[in-house]
């Protein structure tokens, strides 16, 4: 019976906080180096929220919901803004690296702990092996734009290319024309047909950019937390002026007109492309994983939390709105919706600068989460749940070294051989049970709001606010949404 309460056991605040790593050696707090202010943390959350949201998914999300769009990036950060206090108020009392894992064994025990700390892994490393792959496209069709060509069985995935194969050899055996399939099967079959044979029937096809976008970050990482940031920076500082031209120039170009109708497919269209709005907001969690590396984590995180949110909302919606003023929002369903509407208004040249800027937006993505999933390994290997070795800190370059090794080939080999969407819905999983479990955490840890960490989450009875609010959203939803809860109803 003890070894199964040990499972529900809590960590004491003050034991978490005074729990060295396991190469304690000459180092205060682990030997991991105090270099972030609260500019460079606010870097790091753009950098990881303004990537393959405003990039690439923002364009599908308009497609459906058109320029009420808008609004669901408001509504959204609105949501995620409740996840991002709860996270500040954790990070202020708790400065440690782990993020939601070090939460969770704080607030609910070592087994959620143990459990979330392997989910992370789908926000994190599962997460980044889909921005990596993103980014290889991105990349390709930039080398084909200036006239280098990358041959195809170097930039699709061993996965994806066998796959398509398959497809098209069982549809032509079943007497059907090769036309029937769509042109990215075409496309694999093409790629697995024409690739070098390197034993038997099995061909050399591998998504090499993604494999080697991944060593570069990984490599930089590994070197320091200084360089990290300095790149963080730059990346950021890139993407904003884009992002600022693309506002500047797209506004003399929007005709109000393609503002009508603002919600052409109802709350429904909305709505589809909530899960593509989520994923690009989950940036301050990853913030909260450099606390040890940080001047002063508990005034600087909260901080950089909320600032990240808020900015990154703004240009969001400024965005949105701008894309589907300038063309209509049926238009919008492409994978470079940014380089395509100043193409469809002729402006080529700026298109060409949007594409290149996405492949440094992307970058700065990696960076981000390769910085976060070795510093949750490390917190997990100081408290035994895995070996020592994952909380070894490098002597010279002070970051947790082998755990950052361990990530880079986590994330580039499965880049390297898999199918992006094998592994897409897995990243919202885990970022949701982070979510969740965090704002659990503080209901647990300070449930009337009386904490004395320097950033608490306001405390509000909801015996009576709870209520009216479900009163309204029934409310909204019968305004709005009539036809859906009358066929609910009828069922």
């Amino acid at each position: 019976m003890s070894s199964f309460s040990n499972l529900f056991r809590r960590k004491d605040i003050g034991a978490i906080l005074q729990n060295p790593p396991a190469d304690v050696e000459g180092h205060s707090h682990g030997g991991l180096e105090r270099n972030l202010s609260v500019r460079d943390l606010t870097a790091l959350g753009i950098a990881a929220v303004i990537g393959a949201g405003i990039f690439s998914t923002i364009g599908n999300a308009s497609h459906d919901g058109g320029p009420a769009v808008s609004l669901l990036f408001v509504f959204t950060a609105i949501a995620c803004a409740f996840s991002a206090l709860c996270y500040a108020q954790f990070a202020a009392t708790i400065p440690i690296s782990g993020s939601a894992y070090t939460y969770a064994y704080a607030s609910f025990g070592e087994l959620t702990a143990w459990i979330i700390g392997w989910a992370l892994i789908m926000e994190y490393a599962v997460g980044n092996i889909v921005v990596a792959i993103s980014w290889s496209d991105y990349f390709t069709g930039l080398m084909d734009g200036i006239g280098v060509h990358i041959p195809s069985y170097l930039t699709m995935g061993t996965q994806s290319a066998y796959k398509g194969y398959h497809e098209v050899l069982e549809l032509m055996q079943n007497g059907k024309s090769i036309t029937d399939v769509s042109p990215a099967t075409l496309e694999a079959y093409k790629t697995w047909n024409t690739a070098p044979t390197l034993f038997g029937d099995f061909r050399l096809v591998c998504d090499l950019p993604a494999f080697l976008i991944t060593v570069l970050i990984t490599a930089v990482v590994y070197v320091g937390i200084k360089e990290s940031k300095t790149a963080s920076n730059l990346l950021v500082l890139l993407k904003l002026i884009v992002v600022a031209v693309v506002i500047a120039v797209g506004v003399f170009y929007v005709q109000p007109a393609n503002w009508t109708p603002f919600a052409p497919n109802g709350v429904a269209g909305v709505l589809k492309g909530v899960s593509a709005v989520f994923f690009a907001y989950i940036g301050f969690d990853a913030i909260s994983t450099t606390a040890e590396e940080c001047r002063n984590p508990q005034r600087d995180l909260p901080r950089a939390m909320i600032y990240a949110l808020i900015i990154c909302t703004i240009l969001y919606v400024i965005i949105t709105l701008v894309l589907t003023g300038m063309v209509s929002y049926k238009e919008l369903g492409v994978g470079d919706p940014l380089a395509f509407v100043f193409e469809k208004v002729g402006l080529p040249q700026l298109a060409g600068v949007v594409a290149v800027s996405a492949i440094f937006a992307m970058a700065s993505v990696l960076l981000v989460f390769q910085i976060g999933q070795p510093r949750i390994w490390m917190s997990m290997s100081r408290d035994g749940l895995l070996p020592p070795i994952f909380g070894r800190v490098h002597p010279k370059f002070h970051t947790p070294s082998f755990s950052t090794i361990v990530t880079g080939f986590f994330v580039g080999v499965p880049a390297l051989l898999l199918n992006m969407d094998l592994v897409i819905d897995l990243t919202s999983i885990g970022t949701l049970f982070a979510f969740a479990l965090v704002c659990g955490g503080i209901l647990i840890l300070d449930p009337h709001g009386t904490s004395e960490a320097r950033f608490k989450v306001p405390y509000i009875n909801g015996q009576f606010l709870l209520p009216l609010i479900m009163v309204i959203g029934i409310v909204l939803l019968f305004v709005y949404n009539t036809a859906a809860v009358g066929k609910w109803a009828v069922s």
